[in-house]
C-alpha cells in the first residue's frame, strides 16, 4: 500500500521537477551581467572552482572518506532538525552509518539534494560579512561554492549510479523526483541570492514557481485526462 502511495507521489512530481526546470531557465535567462565583459567574473570563478573540483576529481585520488562523512553527517543533521536523537555514527573509508531514533524520508534522501559543505561556505562567507567586510574576498569565495558544489554534484551523481538502501527504501521514481526536484530548486535560490543586480527577490521567486507548476500541473492533468477519455 505505502509503495503504490510513495508510485503515485513520485509520478505526481514529475510536472512539479518540470516546473522547476522552467523555472531555473528563466532565472538564468534573466540573470544581468555584474560588468561589461563578455563573460562576467562571478561567472568566471563559479566555473573556475567547479573545473577545478572536476580535476581534483579525475586526476587525483577521490577524497571518498571526506563525501562520506558529509553523507552521514546530513543524515544526522537533518535528522536533528526534525526532533531525532543521534544514537552512533561511523565512518570509514568507504561506508559509514549513523543511527537515528526516528527517520523519515527527508532525512533519508537529504544527502542528495543538501550540499553541506557548500551550505557550511555560504554561511561562513554571511556570518563573517557581520564583522567584517568580505566583498573583496566575493571572487575566491564564489569559486569556493563552485568546488564545493561540483564536490557534491560528482559524488551525488556516482553514489547515485550504485545500489543505494536510501532510495530503495522509498521507491526510485519518488525518491529520484524528489532529489531532482530539490537540487533544482536548491541552484535557483542560490541564482535568486549571488545575481548582481538581484534579478528578484524570494517573492518573485516563489510566484514564478507557482505559476510554473500550476501551469505544468494543469497540462499534465489535460494530457491524462485525453489519454484515458479517447
Amino acid at each position: 500500500m505505502f509503495s503504490l502511495l510513495r508510485l503515485l507521489a513520485g509520478l505526481l512530481l514529475l510536472p512539479v521537477c518540470v516546473a522547476a526546470t522552467q523555472t531555473l531557465m528563466a532565472l538564468a535567462a534573466a540573470v544581468r551581467p555584474d560588468s561589461q565583459a563578455f563573460i562576467p567574473p562571478s561567472t568566471l570563478a563559479l566555473a573556475g572552482g567547479y573545473g577545478l573540483w572536476l580535476l581534483v576529481y579525475y586526476v587525483l585520488p577521490r577524497p571518498v572518506r571526506t563525501y562520506v562523512l558529509a553523507h552521514e553527517l546530513t543524515h544526522a543533521l537533518w535528522g536533528t532538525l526534525m526532533g531525532a536523537r543521534v544514537l552512533k555514527m561511523s565512518i570509514s573509508k568507504n561506508k559509514g552509518s549513523v543511527t537515528l531514533t526516528k527517520n523519515n524520508w527527508l532525512i533519508t534522501l537529504a544527502p542528495y539534494f543538501f550540499p553541506l559543505y557548500t551550505v557550511l561556505v555560504v554561511a561562513a562567507y554571511y556570518i563573517l560579512g557581520l564583522f567584517y567586510n568580505v566583498e573583496r574576498y566575493n571572487l575566491p569565495w564564489l569559486a569556493l561554492v563552485g568546488f564545493t558544489w561540483g564536490f557534491h554534484f560528482t559524488f551525488t551523481i556516482g553514489s547515485l549510479l550504485q545500489h543505494q538502501t536510501d532510495i530503495h527504501l522509498y521507491g526510485r521514481i519518488f525518491s529520484y523526483a524528489i532529489i531532482y526536484l530539490f537540487n533544482v530548486l536548491g541552484v535557483c535560490v542560490w541564482v535568486v541570492m549571488v545575481s548582481s543586480p538581484r534579478l528578484a527577490d524570494f517573492a518573485d521567486f516563489g510566484a514564478f514557481y507557482l505559476r510554473e507548476m500550476t501551469y505544468a500541473v494543469v497540462q499534465a492533468v489535460n494530457v491524462l485526462a485525453h489519454r484515458f477519455l479517447q
